[in-house]
């Protein structure tokens, strides 16, 4: 399909369940969940474990072949915590996995396939016992971390690095780098000098924003009928 052939009134219903199941599922889970939170296909998101907080105008994205999945397992029922600041965008097949503590800054992007852990989880030589091995892990504000890439335990990364594709971030990060490989290492630094544009911009005003969107599927797709758009789902052909 190439366009969204839906009628307004049904993509309208669809986005009000997706909210309810988000309030009714996933709050429930979190200690704090901020307000105007956009979980897209949230039946696809797990959030397990004590001490989670996710900011304000959050941005989660699941996918079936690719969960998000957000835990905390500590060493026992109460410890362990997982933070995460306003505006962040998680993407399809993100996993954050905490034993102790990892907190994620504001604005941060989260591409997709990234893992955030701060335990080894298993024992070296008693691999059926579990790690004690673990340290913090802090993610400043207005990070990217590319596709796939990896944050191991110990590590902090300073505000507005980018973390390349598949890198394995293994020791600290300064503040306006890029670092790729494995293990990362600095391969450019960001010009200082430059304005910075951050989710937080983009979210200065999340109602305003909701009723632009709003209004760009009414007008888009106040026309699909609702049978043509049956048969499309059933039937679809090149046209459309």
């Amino acid at each position: 399909m190439r366009q969204d052939q839906r009628p307004y009134w049904v993509k309208k219903n669809y986005l009000r369940f997706r909210s309810w199941y988000t309030q009714h599922f996933l709050k429930p889970a979190c200690d704090f969940l901020g307000d105007y939170p956009t979980f897209m296909k949230p039946w696809y998101i797990s959030i397990s474990g004590p001490n989670i907080e996710i900011g304000h105008c959050a941005t989660v994205i699941g996918e079936p072949e690719n969960r998000v999945k957000i835990g905390v397992w500590g060493n026992d029922e109460h410890s362990g915590r997982i933070k995460i600041g306003d505006y962040v965008l998680i993407s399809p097949g993100t996993r954050i996995s905490a034993a102790n503590e990892i907190i994620i800054g504001d604005s941060v992007m989260i591409a997709n396939g990234v893992y955030i852990t701060d335990s080894d989880w298993h024992q070296m030589y008693d691999r059926a016992s579990r790690s004690t091995d673990f340290a913090p892990v802090h993610i400043a504000n207005n990070v990217w971390l590319g596709d796939r890439s990896t944050v191991l335990k110990g590590v902090t990364i300073g505000e507005n690095s980018v973390v390349a594709a598949c890198a394995v971030v293994s020791r600290d990060v300064p503040a306006n780098v890029v670092v790729a490989g494995n293990p990362a290492v600095v391969v450019k630094e960001l010009d200082v000098t430059r304005p910075m544009k951050t989710r937080a911009d983009y979210f200065a005003d999340p109602e305003g924003q909701a009723k632009f969107f709003d209004g760009v599927d009414k007008m888009v797709l106040q026309k699909n009928g609702f049978l043509r758009w049956l048969r499309i789902l059933v039937k679809p052909s090149t046209k459309d």
